[in-house]
C-alpha cells in the first residue's frame, strides 16, 4: 500500500491548517482512502473505482485524465501548489 500525506490551506479558511493524507493500493484509479484531520478530529473516507469512473464521466473527462488530474491534486501537492483549491465543508 502506497501513502502520501501532504498539509493543505483550504480556500474555504485559508488560516486552518489540515493533513490529507491519500492510501491506495495498485494505482489511484482503482480506488483509494482519504483521511483528513486538523489534528483535533480525523475524518475518513473510501473512494470506489466505480466512484472514480461515474464522477468521470458526469463531468464528460477521459477516465484516465481525470485519475491524473486527482493523482495531481491529490497526491503531487508540490508540483500542483495554487492550481488546486480545497474547501472544507
Amino acid at each position: 500500500m502506497e501513502k502520501t500525506l501532504n498539509r493543505i490551506h483550504p480556500v474555504s479558511d485559508p488560516e486552518a491548517t489540515y493533513f490529507l493524507q491519500v492510501s491506495w493500493e495498485k494505482d489511484l484509479g482503482a480506488g483509494f482512502s482519504l483521511l483528513l484531520s486538523d489534528c483535533q478530529c480525523a475524518w475518513t473516507g473510501k473512494v470506489s473505482e466505480a466512484d472514480i469512473s461515474r464522477e468521470a464521466a458526469d463531468i464528460e473527462m477521459d477516465r484516465e485524465k481525470y485519475v491524473e488530474e486527482l493523482r495531481k491534486a491529490l497526491i503531487a501537492a508540490e508540483e500542483s501548489a495554487g492550481k488546486y483549491n480545497f474547501v472544507i465543508s
